[in-house]
């Protein structure tokens, strides 16, 4: 049968290896196992009792992909943890420094900038309040 000759053995091996690593680099760029979160809460976020976060702390809601913070002066901001870069929901929180588990982006989770590339986008600020007595954050806040 006329056509082209069957690959080698080389070249069969080199494409399943290929195969495999752009499966793997496909799997590191997701945003996580239950696929992308999204990027603001559609719902708003009870984040605590106001009482209970002192001036100059930081809180990571893990769950609804928020972080909160009170300054000095007392005033809070909030912002989603979904990273601006690809996607993924962060969930470590380091001081006040808020690390991307899937390409190691670097956010300032008081200001939302970004500390460390590859995302160079700030993390999106979210409505935040106090109702009665409680931290709410996101849509209706």
């Amino acid at each position: 049968m006329p056509g082209r000759p069957a690959p080698s053995r080389r070249t069969v091996l080199r494409s399943a290896a290929l195969t495999s690593v752009a499966g793997l680099g496909a799997v590191a760029c997701s945003p996580g196992e239950d696929g992308a979160a999204p990027a603001r809460p559609t719902a708003p976020v009870d984040l605590g009792a106001d009482g209970e976060m002192a001036r100059g702390t930081t809180r990571l809601d893990r769950d609804h992909h928020v972080v909160v913070s009170r300054a000095d002066d007392g005033s809070l901001k909030a912002f989603s943890t979904v990273c601006t870069h690809a996607g993924c929901p962060i969930r470590k929180l380091e001081g006040t420094k808020l690390v991307c588990p899937c390409h190691g982006s670097e956010f300032d989770a008081r200001t939302g900038e970004v500390l460390h590339a590859p995302a160079t986008v700030p993390l999106v600020e979210l409505p935040v309040q106090v109702k009665q007595g409680r931290i709410v954050a996101g849509t209706g806040a």
